[in-house]
């Protein structure tokens, strides 16, 4: 083998990535952590983060809005629950604003959308992934219906069973959502990595920390549903917080070195 082939086997050997990035363990404590950090960079750009939030209200209000224009109340109640599929896209301008803190450069909503536009492509190919998901989950959802009590007086036992089976069925594809998404979005933003390595990386990590990313996902819940209660007002600040700090618990998460960094936007 001659010096030159040799050379060229050695950069490329540099050049392979691995199938996910590695992922550091996680202390139980790391959720307040990253809410803290998340509030931080929400008090850095308040103007941005009131105007992500405001739009997310709007956009919210707008889908409940045709929701039950078209099905009533059982289309929006599939609204609610089928917030947490769409949740981690809306937060997806997010990591850029926190990016740009991280970087030290104060951030705008003009470099914002510039440094979202790059990854663009692959965010859609995930809407697509969880537009699966939430199919799936709505033909479970119809299915459930089996359940309910068919005779003309209900029991309370009867209920509770049909409720069971439902709050169970969601729960496994809300699970599944959220393992697949809550590093992988940041991770797309962030470095030119594709769709699969991005999910695989975020199950990996997820599962390699599943106490920690347990109480993520029960913060996450209890502040979504606080973003419901104050009739979505509460998303005004809850989701661009939230979408701040998914950025730093990616950061605190995954070992991207091996990933080139995508363009600030500037």
């Amino acid at each position: 083998m001659t010096e030159q082939e040799h050379t060229s086997k050695e950069e490329g050997a540099e050049h392979v990535k691995p199938f996910a990035a590695p992922c550091n363990h996680l202390e139980p404590s790391a959720p307040f952590e990253w809410l803290k950090a998340g509030w931080k960079d929400y008090r850095a750009a308040p103007g941005l983060s009131l105007g992500w939030g405001a739009f997310c209200c709007f956009l919210s209000w707008l889908v409940a809005w045709v929701a039950w224009r078209i099905g009533g109340q059982a289309w929006l109640i599939g609204m609610v629950t089928g917030f947490v599929f769409v949740g981690p896209l809306l937060a997806f301008g997010m990591y850029a604003v926190s990016r740009k803190i991280c970087m030290g450069a104060p951030p705008t909503l003009i470099n914002t959308l510039r440094a979202v536009r790059r990854p663009m492509s692959n965010s859609l190919y995930f809407a697509l992934v969880l537009l699966v998901i939430c199919l799936l989950w709505a033909r479970a959802a119809a299915m459930v219906h089996i359940f309910f009590p068919s005779t003309g007086q209900v029991r309370l036992e009867d209920l509770a069973l049909y409720l069971g089976v439902g709050s169970a069925v969601g729960a496994f594809f809300a699970a599944i959502c959220f393992t697949a998404t809550v590093f992988s979005l940041p991770f797309i933003a962030n470095r030119d990595v594709d769709v699969i390595t991005a999910v695989v990386s975020s199950i990996n990590a997820v599962l390699r920390n599943r106490f920690t990313m347990a109480i993520w996902a029960v913060i996450v819940v209890v502040l979504t549903a606080i973003g419901f209660l104050t009739a979505m007002v509460g998303f005004i600040v809850i989701i661009p917080w939230l979408g701040y700090a998914t950025w730093h618990a990616y950061r605190d998460a995954l070992v991207v070195d091996a990933w080139h960094t995508l363009p600030s936007g500037d």
